[in-house]
């Protein structure tokens, strides 16, 4: 790569989450000519108007003009390096697509976690055209266009697969220590061991945090988990070192060291998992029991750890397909004898982010819910953003870059601050929305608990899934969101590990104070009284089931949980059957049912308007 001093060097992000937006704002800081590219058009609308923003551990933006969705346009932008910053599993569609356009001086970096992820690259575009990258950054997205850095333990590293490119390697490496994202190169033997490395790291705790729903600083809390770990990591060190790859004698010891030391957030697999999304875990720990198998090494906890993330992504991916049924959906849409034709949304299927889409909005008190749905009563948007956002990164900006990318027919708000908001064309309440949102998949008689960040609900709905009747708590905001907050606040309790803290204790003392300042001071006798954090939690949801417990629940009949509360405390649904004496149950995303009831009620609206329209025409 020969480029000159005087003119930018015309560079390309592929994949804009955490990896890809961090580089892309430091390629551009070093003086590169960045160009984008990501499918996700509400996502490069946001940066079109407002850019990239990095906050926590680093914190700059950037703005960019050269923006595109699709592979086809970025080539004509004719970058000299594509930095893929895209999943495992997503890169032979993208190599593919590379392949079908001309590329010919261009040079492709993997910026990717997992072990033989480059050897994709290799097998469809050649060695000498391929660089490798370990990035040790990591980071969450608050919004599409912002990412909170959690972490940054430099360097990186980054080669040429097969040593030929060295040079641009150097250079990519200066780009960016310039500009502070530390970045080594080293050669392509080296670049193998950092890979195995990271990825060691990355499968001690990835699934292990995706199946039991913990963050890394959960995981590495408890004994138990902390020996799971260093199996997992011993067999890989195994495996490793038959493929003559070489640690330092204490590499176990400093692996565990450095992941105690790691901050209270989801590894990116664990993220996916949880969000019923596919994971890399074929090139993590799968990778592993591959290479276990080459050289006859068993490696039972890693194959256990692919194995189960398998089987949970083939269940997710199955019960998603269920909900595209028509009979499921005509049936969602049912209150009353019709036919599902008559129900559905639409009779004739049609390609997902194609045709009329509806829109549903859910302004919470804490979250503003998004969702989108297609003809077809499928998913194909979602996105929450916390509502007081000091940026103001908002609402406007989402709204508009959602009715610019899908063809939006419908739309209606519902929620806490629906009633100023006019970028709908029409609002509903809660009640109604919640009872639509829950009924798609669970039609017919039952109740709905909401337990949001100011109020309880309790929705009954009849046979019809139609709302018989609604009650909701008449003590200000105890037991909602804001309390459990507020309380956690004064106990200094984390609010990500109350869950697993109240899951430990066999506390049955509850808060016996309503108002949330007298419940302070409760709390504070508490801890003056030595009480443990687990106890604490536990108590606080006690006092909670009990405020939901005294609203009025019909005996006998199906209970559904709904709200950011239960979203984020999923123990609560533990105590609030030992306090009903009933099984309940949390529905998928509890906390965009709203969201979703509000897009579901736009279909309808629409259908029942373009009937009206049609039968005017026919009379």
């Amino acid at each position: 790569m020969n480029e000159s001093k005087t003119i930018p060097p015309k560079v390309a992000v592929v994949g804009l989450g955490p990896v890809g937006l961090i580089l892309a704002v430091h390629l551009k800081e070093a003086g590169c000519d960045v160009a984008l590219c990501d499918f996700d058009k509400v996502k490069i609308n946001l940066i079109r108007k407002e850019g990239i923003k990095l906050e926590g551990v680093i914190q700059k933006q950037e703005k960019f003009e050269k923006i595109y969705s699709t592979i086809s346009e970025l080539s004509e932008f004719g970058p000299s390096l594509i930095f893929a910053g895209i999943k495992g599993y997503q890169t032979p569609a993208f190599v593919e697509q590379v392949m079908k356009v001309n590329f010919k001086e261009t040079l492709f970096i993997s910026a990717q976690n997992g072990i033989d992820v480059e050897e994709i690259f290799v097998a469809g575009i050649s060695e000498s055209k391929t660089l490798r990258m370990v990035i040790n950054y990591a980071g969450n997205l608050n919004s599409p266009h912002i990412c909170k850095v959690t972490f940054f333990n430099p360097p990186n590293f980054i080669a040429s697969i097969d040593d030929s490119k060295m040079e641009t390697a150097k250079q990519i490496s200066e780009w960016l220590n310039k500009v502070d994202l530390a970045t080594e190169y080293c050669s392509s033997f080296q670049m193998l061991k950092h890979v195995w490395e990271k990825t060691i790291l990355n499968a001690s705790l990835s699934a292990l945090c995706g199946i039991g729903k913990l963050t890394i600083k959960e995981a590495m809390s408890m004994p138990d988990t902390i020996e799971i770990v260093e199996q997992v990591i011993q067999e890989a060190v195994e495996v490793a070192e038959a493929e003559k790859i070489k640690f330092e004698d204490e590499f176990i010891r400093k692996c565990l060291r450095y992941l105690k030391r790691a901050g209270d957030h989801f590894p990116s697999l664990a993220v996916d998992l949880i969000n019923n999304r596919p994971t890399e875990i074929d090139f993590m720990n799968g990778k592993i029991v591959e290479y276990g198998r080459k050289h006859y090494i068993r490696t039972p906890i890693n194959l256990a750890f692919t194995n189960m993330v398998k089987a949970l992504t083939a269940r997710s991916a199955s019960s998603f397909m269920k909900t595209l049924d028509p009979f499921l959906i005509g049936k969602a849409f049912s209150k009353s004898s019709k036919t599902k034709a008559e129900n559905a949304l639409v009779i004739k299927r049609e390609q997902p982010g194609n045709g009329d889409c509806f829109l549903g909005v859910d302004l919470g008190s804490s979250y503003t819910k998004f969702i989108v749905l297609d003809s077809n009563a499928e998913i194909i948007f979602k996105l929450s953003l916390k509502t007081l956002n000091r940026d103001k990164i908002g609402v406007r900006h989402v709204m508009s870059a959602i009715k610019s990318e899908f063809n939006i027919k419908s739309s209606c708000a519902t929620g806490y601050g629906r009633k100023t908001f006019s970028d709908t064309d029409f609002v509903k309440t809660e009640i109604l929305c919640a009872a639509e949102g829950v009924s798609f998949y669970h039609p017919g008689v039952k109740n709905i608990i909401d337990i949001g960040g100011e109020d309880i609900k309790v929705i009954h709905c009849d046979n019809g899934s139609n709302v018989e009747n609604f009650f909701l708590n008449d003590k200000c905001a105890a037991g909602t969101g804001s309390f459990i907050t507020e309380i956690a606040e004064r106990a200094e309790l984390n609010l990500s590990e109350m869950s697993l803290l109240a899951a430990r204790s066999n506390n049955k003392t509850e808060l016996n104070s309503f108002c949330t300042v007298f419940a302070k001071t409760e709390i504070m006798k508490w801890l003056i009284e030595g009480m443990s954090v687990e106890d604490i939690s536990k108590g606080v949801y006690l006092s909670i089931a009990n405020r939901v417990a005294k609203l009025r629940i019909n005996p006998g009949i199906p209970i559904y949980l709904i709200g950011g509360v239960i979203a984020f405390h999923p123990y609560m649904k533990d105590i609030l059957e030992k306090k009903l004496s009933q099984k309940v149950e949390i529905v998928d995303n509890p906390q965009f049912a709203g969201a979703l009831g509000a897009a579901l009620l736009a279909g309808k609206s629409f259908i029942k308007d373009k009937k009206i329209a049609e039968s005017k025409i026919e009379t």
